[in-house]
């Protein structure tokens, strides 16, 4: 029988890195920035956290101090997801170039970097399985609620995550305020749809594209961390992270723009991801693969109609992924 009591908690598990991916990328789409290189960049975070926490954890002999053990991965994991986004708008708002290819190069730079630095610290380590378990910070990310487990059920699907799912959740809800509801939103948005007009209203068109797509790839890059601390447990394993990436930009799309949509449509998202491993298939391997390849038609179908769609509010910003020369305006 299918156990929905099981299969929510996992779900919900598996959208985080969905939806901090997602929120992240629209953040830096509404600037005008359409930013490819998020996979990439939450494969940097991870690592990046990932290192911090191997360092403290071999310095300490296990012993952890937990403030420590999650503020170290967390700033690490912060500092190398700002880095990449810094790179990003010092190619694409700075020298002006192509945005895609600029994305997609980033993306193969970061699953590299992750890999190298990955596969150093497994050699290091020298274990005889391709991958590095960091269960004492893992730990301190994954703690539940102290009350989930007198709760029952209730507590199982609703207080049983670590501190960063929670974190997840509100920062698309702030996000979300921020774009909709605020002055600095409003100039946000009004540079992705049109940068001209916004320049012209004294609107600094670099600083703004700069702080939309450094923050989006902080939130990105804590994606990755969290797959890695909380999800699997604190085990890094090379190109363990598959297309969550992709998955999060095609939710951006899927969410028409809205990061408190994309806490929803995440968990759908995540749902869909491990539904093969709860629906009963008999032993049949087909049609277990056939489960698998739900979230990636579910994502065709979401391309399809909302490119058929032609209200004004279901469309990208118009500025989306060009480039502004002010000598143009």
């Amino acid at each position: 029988m299918f156990d929905l009591v099981s299969f929510i908690p996992r779900a919900i598990a598996q959208s985080i890195p969905l939806l901090l991916g997602c929120t992240g990328e629209t953040l830096s789409e509404k600037a005008g920035s359409l930013n490819l290189g998020i996979p990439g960049v939450m494969y940097v975070g991870a690592i990046s956290g990932v290192i911090g926490s191997f360092i403290y954890e071999q310095s300490c002999g296990g012993n952890v101090n937990p403030f420590i053990a999650i503020m170290i991965p967390l700033l690490a994991c912060l500092i190398g997801s700002l880095l990449m986004g810094l790179l990003f708008c010092f190619l694409t708002v700075t020298l002006r170039a192509n945005q895609n290819v600029t994305g997609l190069a980033m993306t193969t730079f970061g699953v590299g970097f992750g890999n190298f630095f990955g596969g150093s610290l497994i050699k290091l380590t020298g274990s005889e399985v391709p991958s590095i378990s960091l269960s004492a910070t893992s730990h301190c990310f994954s703690k539940a609620l102290p009350f989930a487990n007198d709760m029952g059920w209730i507590g199982k699907i609703f207080f049983s995550y670590g501190f960063l799912a929670y974190a997840a959740i509100i920062i698309a809800i702030v996000t979300a305020y921020v774009l909709k509801r605020t002055r600095v939103g409003l100039q946000i948005r009004a540079i992705g749809e049109n940068p001209a007009t916004a320049d012209a209203a004294g609107i600094n068109i670099t600083k703004y594209k700069y702080f939309s797509v450094c923050i989006g790839c902080m939130i990105a890059g804590l994606g990755g961390l969290y797959y890695v601390m909380d999800y699997a447990s604190g085990v890094w394993s090379n190109d363990a992270f598959g297309d969550r990436g992709w998955l999060a930009i095609a939710l951006v799309i899927f969410t028409i723009w809205r990061p408190n949509i994309a806490i929803f449509a995440s968990m759908l998202f995540g749902g869909l991801y491990i539904l093969y491993l709860y629906v009963p298939t008999g032993g049949n391997m087909a049609v277990k693969e056939l489960y698998k390849m739900l979230p990636y038609v579910v994502t065709i179908i979401v391309l399809i109609v909302t490119g058929m769609r032609n209200k004004k509010e279901n469309q990208p910003p118009e500025s989306l992924g060009l480039p502004y020369f002010r000598e143009d305006r």
